[in-house]
């Protein structure tokens, strides 16, 4: 089934857009289509009465593919998206750079270990951790945890 080009309508078409995914034939319908931005399409109106579709003011539950004993499950990671305190730290530029050259490198173990010299890393990575994973005895504020060592001073 052969397809004209939707900017000349006059030869077949041979390639796609990658954003809008106009079907077009050469190098000069090409350019024709660039002149004006184009837009990816609309995605596909989901209905709630088909397996897979969300009724309204339901949230979407994503699917964890490949999980390990690792995996976080999905409800303590909500909870990194209504830390106040994380939110806070993601409006550092600096903290978001890093953040992405962890995310971009090809070693990201060694990423890592550079980012956690960096003291507001280190504090972003203790705030999920705490969230993710609290610790048991862990003191509920930094006064219990002042108070704990002078007393072991003496």
């Amino acid at each position: 089934m052969s397809r004209l080009c939707e900017i000349c309508s006059v030869s077949e078409h041979k390639y796609r857009c990658k954003t809008c995914r106009l079907l077009y034939c050469s190098v000069v319908c090409y350019k024709k289509h660039q002149e004006q931005p184009c837009e990816p399409p609309p995605p596909p109106p989901e209905d709630a009465s088909k397996p897979g579709g969300v009724a309204e003011g339901q949230q979407q539950k994503k699917i964890i593919l490949f999980s390990t004993v690792d995996t976080v499950p999905a409800e303590k990671l909500e909870l990194l998206g209504q830390s106040e305190h994380l939110k806070n730290l993601l409006y550092n530029p600096h903290l978001r750079r890093l953040l992405t050259e962890v995310d971009n490198a090809r070693d990201g173990m060694n990423a890592v270990k550079v980012a956690m010299m960096e003291p507001l890393f280190v504090e972003f990575a203790d705030e999920c951790l705490r969230l993710v994973e609290p610790a048991e005895d862990e003191p509920e504020r930094l006064d219990d945890l002042v108070f704990t060592n002078l007393q072991h001073r003496r």
